[in-house]
């Protein structure tokens, strides 16, 4: 049997379970500025703390919904491992996504992930699914959720 054919019978098993849950990560001003600035999307809610205390229900700045969005990559770091034979992985986008809770400067994320779908594309390519939920601690309700396709290429 093939590295993906492995890999396909052993994620099967885990469909509808969680697979992963990252560390903490603090999204402070600088991040939101640096963003900011590596965008240029530069309204005031996310880059001028003082307007935004006075301005907004926030109690002050609050990170950009991509911003938030972006960190998934560094969540996924801190939950999957290449598979025996993979090559590579490839980010392959989002079916669905839901902004839902603002982040505030100086919150902490992090990432959670279930496997909704497994399934070989071809002789290489293993397309997953993942529902990611990316929580801000101490609040009950997330700032995102997301339906997440990777692509995990084993070796022909």
């Amino acid at each position: 049997m093939s590295s993906l054919q492995d890999a396909l019978k052993a994620s099967e098993a885990l469909i509808d379970t969680e697979v992963g849950v990252s560390s903490w990560i603090t999204v402070d001003q600088t991040m939101i500025d640096d963003f900011a600035k590596t965008t240029h999307d530069t309204q005031w809610i996310h880059i001028d703390p003082e307007r935004a205390t006075a301005e907004t229900p926030f109690g002050g700045t609050i990170a950009h919904g991509f911003l938030t969005l972006s960190l998934a990559s560094r969540f996924a770091y801190d939950c999957f491992e290449m598979l025996p034979g993979q090559v590579m992985g490839i980010n392959y986008g989002m079916n669905k996504l839901r902004f839902l809770m603002p982040v505030r400067a100086g919150a902490r994320l992090r990432g959670r992930f279930v496997l909704k779908e497994v399934k070989a594309r071809n002789a290489t390519d293993l397309l997953r699914t993942n529902l990611l939920t990316i929580e801000i601690e101490g609040e009950e309700t997330p700032a995102l959720v997301a339906e997440w396709l990777g692509l995990a290429v084993f070796e022909d």
